[in-house]
């Protein structure tokens, strides 16, 4: 989803947008990364979990009272001329046939792995690893969990060596944000390193 730049009649410029996945495990933060940093109200899927035996697993995450079944939206601008939309995927795998769907066009993606339960996000890394989606893995820095640094993380994830690890708070606009700007810049300079070859 790359809008192509045009001039308007008053003279102002459109800006480029870029469609952006959010994705991860479930409970790892995406419908909060994609609320705390929208500039619009989100448009959110949030239903009550059904409490089936055996339909969630809540180990890590025994707080957690709804999910996402559709999806998550959000908009932040970058610049005047760079605008990212933000697409959250579902976490939970009886979901996951949604993501073909919301994965076309997209830019990259920003896989978020919360360290209580860090094999939650392996589905998501392989789902962007095969079809060659760039992404960077962003560790949501819970409360009272236990910290890894970005180097532990990635060896733990076994990450090719030039994928980026971020450490941030999904509640905090400002480390959304720097999470979002570090993809775009990985996938610019995974862009021009191909250009170049």
């Amino acid at each position: 989803m790359v809008s192509v730049r045009s001039d308007r009649e008053d003279g102002s410029r459109i800006p480029v947008a870029l469609k952006i996945l959010i994705a991860g495990g479930f409970g790892a933060g995406k419908t909060t990364m994609v609320g705390s940093v929208s500039e619009i109200r989100p448009l959110q899927t949030e239903e009550v979990l059904t409490g089936v035996e055996g339909a969630d697993d809540l180990a890590g995450v025994e707080g957690k009272h709804t999910t996402t079944v559709t999806m998550d939206f959000g908009r932040i601008t970058i610049t005047d001329d760079l605008q990212l939309y933000l697409f959250g995927t579902p976490g939970q795998d009886r979901f996951w046939f949604l993501w073909d769907e919301l994965s076309q066009g997209a830019l990259g993606a920003v896989v978020l792995a919360d360290t209580r339960r860090l094999a939650d996000c392996f589905p998501s890394i392989d789902y962007f690893e095969q079809r060659g989606t760039p992404f960077v893995v962003a560790v949501n820095c819970f409360e009272n969990a236990r910290r890894f640094g970005p180097e532990a993380v990635a060896r733990a994830l076994d990450l090719d060596p030039d994928v980026p690890v971020v450490l941030f708070d999904a509640r905090e606009t400002k480390g959304a944000r720097n999470v979002l700007i570090e993809l775009v810049e990985y996938v610019a300079r995974r862009q021009l390193t191909s250009a170049r070859a």
